[in-house]
């Protein structure tokens, strides 16, 4: 009886076709967590303002902190940075003036966007 199987010629092959396939598709896949990070992050922004916003419009000042937007119910839960994967990233400003309360709110992320723009400018 002769035994059946792939000679080492034919792994090489393989194994060269699947490196070649894997080295077009992952710099792609990369391009693609990095969209929707972005995406992510511009979405979370969004929600985060309006909430404020919100809250300003209801009670007349600014929340002390966005634990508050929490605790009042304008959010169910406060978002995930999705560039630094962290919640305690994100950069407070206060109003103008006052210096008390969250006037508005931008990312810590260190570094630029695909666009070249810098998180920390949206």
């Amino acid at each position: 009886m002769q035994a059946r199987g792939f000679t080492i010629i034919e792994l090489i092959v393989v194994m060269t076709v699947l490196a070649l396939l894997l080295t077009i598709a992952a710099p792609r896949y990369l391009q693609h967590i990095d969209a929707a990070k972005e995406a992510a992050l511009q979405e979370n922004l969004h929600v985060l303002r309006d909430a404020i916003d919100k809250f300003y419009s209801d009670r007349g000042a600014y929340p002390a902190t966005l634990q508050d937007l929490v605790e009042q119910r304008y959010l169910r839960n406060l978002p995930v940075d999705p560039v630094t994967e962290r919640l305690d990233t994100w950069v407070l400003i206060a109003p103008k003036g006052s210096g008390r309360g969250v006037f508005d709110v931008k990312s810590g992320a260190k570094g630029a966007a695909r666009d070249g723009s810098l998180f920390a400018s949206w």
